[in-house]
């Protein structure tokens, strides 16, 4: 006997609220199986990227028969992976069985000014499988479980013996900071200020869009050698923006530079907390008093992006035994630090925004 022939009588109650409490879970079961296997469409946008879908569905409508042929796929492959990628809205199907583009799939398309192709590679790159495996036991200790898994910290690895992905790591980060400079340059108080260092800038974007907002501001790029090889052009020589820009290589959890006015630091502080301290406390010894202090940050405690930033936290404890903040965990670490806090306000839904001085 199945729930659906199950009917009323007096002594087929205690089957018939059985079946009724089975229908009445059915959402909460789909749910929770759906959650087990999202994975699936982590593994199905990063396979859009990689086969470049996003391209090759151009403003459709293209079958999955001529999709196939142009990326060189088995068709009814492709007709799957399309399947599971407009359950997700990445594609759409017309009634004709033809896909065409949606508002999430223009931004994996390549070369575009708001592409995100790069960060989906980033945050789906081969070795991140194992380390979700483990995720329970970073939660058990609070570390990382990177280490005890290739011998050496995170960064050290992915540019010794992944080149690659150290390059998509680098291409990744552009790519946010394209997303949001605009956002920051015009949120971050820098009235007074003659000079600013943006403090682990990767590439320069969010540098290269205070220094076109404030035409007056001298600014200045430190992050490691191997990333400012490949800064933004208008910040290298020949550059619109060189004569205003210097590059300068380093590690923040050594020093920074010195005579600045404005400390930026952007998605910087997601380390374990002592050296996040130690990074501040570099600006505290080095900076003049009245310094300001400008960090920007996703907090997973605040605004509608907490279901990003929730899982960001969950995989910088995997790698670097690091952290998205809290607002009030935040604030507490530029206290340690020795910074006073003028200001916090959000810079856009996801970002927030705080204002310190030495």
């Amino acid at each position: 006997m199945t729930a659906s022939t199950v009917t009323y009588s007096p002594a087929a109650t205690g089957p018939l609220v059985a079946a009724e409490a089975a229908d009445s879970s059915e959402p909460q079961v789909l749910g929770l199986l759906e959650r087990a296997l999202s994975s699936s469409c982590a593994a199905s946008l990063r396979a859009a990227v990689k086969l470049g879908l996003a391209d090759a569905v151009g403003d459709g409508p293209v079958t999955a028969e001529a999709l196939a042929r142009t990326v060189g796929a088995d068709p009814d492959a492709l007709r799957r992976l399309l399947r599971s990628l407009t359950c997700h809205q990445v594609f759409a199907e017309d009634p004709e069985g033809r896909f065409v583009p949606t508002e999430i799939s223009r931004l994996l398309r390549t070369g575009t000014e708001d592409s995100l192709d790069q960060l989906v590679l980033w945050m789906t790159e081969p070795w991140t499988w194992e380390l979700w495996g483990r995720l329970d036991e970073s939660v058990r200790t609070g570390k990382d479980v990177f280490v005890d898994l290739h011998g050496q910290e995170f960064f050290d690895q992915v540019h010794s013996a992944w080149p690659e992905s150290a390059a998509v790591f680098d291409r990744a980060m552009t790519q946010a900071s394209v997303q949001s400079a605009r956002a920051v340059a015009a949120a971050v108080p820098l009235s007074g200020a003659r000079t600013v260092a943006d403090i682990g800038g990767g590439q320069g974007c969010l540098l290269a869009a205070l220094l076109e907002h404030h035409p007056g501001l001298r600014g200045t790029l430190f992050d490691r050698p191997d990333v400012l090889a490949g800064a933004d052009a208008r910040l290298r020589e020949g550059g619109a923006l060189a004569d205003r820009a210097r590059l300068v290589a380093g590690d923040c959890r050594e020093a920074v530079p010195a005579d600045i006015d404005a400390y930026v630091f952007k998605n910087v502080l997601g380390m374990n907390d002592e050296d996040a301290v130690v990074v501040l406390g570099n600006v505290v010894r080095t900076a003049r008093p009245g310094t300001r202090v400008i960090i920007v940050e996703n907090l997973v405690d605040d605004g509608p992006g907490q279901m990003f930033s929730t899982g960001m936290d969950l995989r910088m404890l995997l790698t670097v035994g690091g952290r998205k903040h809290t607002r009030q965990s935040l604030l507490g670490l530029v206290e340690r630090a020795g910074l006073t806090v003028r200001d916090v306000r959000p810079v856009n839904t996801y970002q927030h925004l705080i204002e310190a001085t030495v």
